[in-house]
């Protein structure tokens, strides 16, 4: 950053390859759909997390927060841009100049944060989720993707444990905190089924993406050891139907969307 002999102040312009893992390919049509489902899903979370800004329940959680919703703002930038490279639209374009119906979040990210318990609740399975997943994705035959798993599933292995300490301290503290976890998890599980479908693009895709069943059961495995230490039960709850891969959408999404691009909808092209 420099500033001029008037004060203004003027920021470098950073190469891409220096800001997002895997800049320079160019995705296949199907690379495209894939990266902008897990683009989605990382965009919509950040959103919901960056929410708890100035509200968490102790100043070190909301540095915490705000850390984890930064990387995932970093892990949609990487993919959003690669999704771009196949239509020339940027991240940018991508994430504020599309509709409802144009977005493939899967319905779990895109639910309210509740109270803390159930934040904390979305965070242990979407982080146990993605932790598993970028752990495949390393080996993808697609290298762009590989790198942007291989930077992603680090950042990832912290939000896990801090889900996991959260979701300890709370069913351990006191019997409000541990009712409200329990209750927590089960209004997230119904939303977990979603995450582990296979459709048409895995196969198409075959050894550039991860075959969304095959991580069902180290998942499983991951959180039955959580709620064996927290002395939780797996809820049994009814299954969501789903749909977010193909546009079809919870009824959180909407205002949520609404209120991420007002500001670059109403200014298109500025900046700062």
């Amino acid at each position: 950053m420099s500033h001029d002999a008037h004060g203004d102040v003027t920021v470098d312009v950073l190469e891409l390859a220096d800001e997002l893992a895997g800049a320079g390919g160019t995705a296949s049509e199907e690379a495209a759909e894939y990266a902008m489902r897990l683009g989605d899903d990382a965009l919509v979370l950040a959103q919901r997390l960056g929410a708890w800004i100035s509200r968490a329940p102790e100043i070190e959680e909301d540095v915490a927060l705000a850390n984890i919703a930064l990387d995932l703002i970093g892990h949609a930038r990487s993919l959003l841009h690669y999704a771009g490279t196949a239509s020339g639209r940027s991240e940018d374009d991508l994430a504020y100049f599309r509709d409802e119906p144009e977005f493939r979040s899967a319905w779990l990210f895109e639910q309210p944060n509740g109270d803390f318990g159930h934040t904390i609740a979305r965070q242990l399975v979407a982080a146990v989720y993605l932790f598993e997943l970028y752990g495949r994705l390393t080996a993808s035959a697609d290298p762009t993707l590989a790198a942007i798993a291989a930077k992603a599933v680090k950042e990832v292995d912290y939000h896990r444990d801090h889900a996991v300490q959260w979701v300890l301290r709370l069913a351990g503290g006191t019997e409000e905190s541990r009712r409200r976890m329990i209750v927590a998890l089960a209004d997230i599980w119904p939303y977990v089924d979603e995450l582990f479908r296979d459709d048409e693009l895995h196969d198409a895709l075959g050894e550039a993406a991860v075959r969304p069943s095959t991580l069902r059961e180290p998942f499983d495995a991951a959180i039955a050891a959580v709620f064996a230490e927290a002395g939780l039960d797996e809820p049994r709850t009814s299954i969501a139907r789903g749909g977010g891969r193909r546009g079809i959408h919870t009824e959180h999404l909407g205002p949520m969307l609404a209120e991420m691009q007002v500001l670059a909808r109403a200014h298109p092209g500025a900046s700062w």
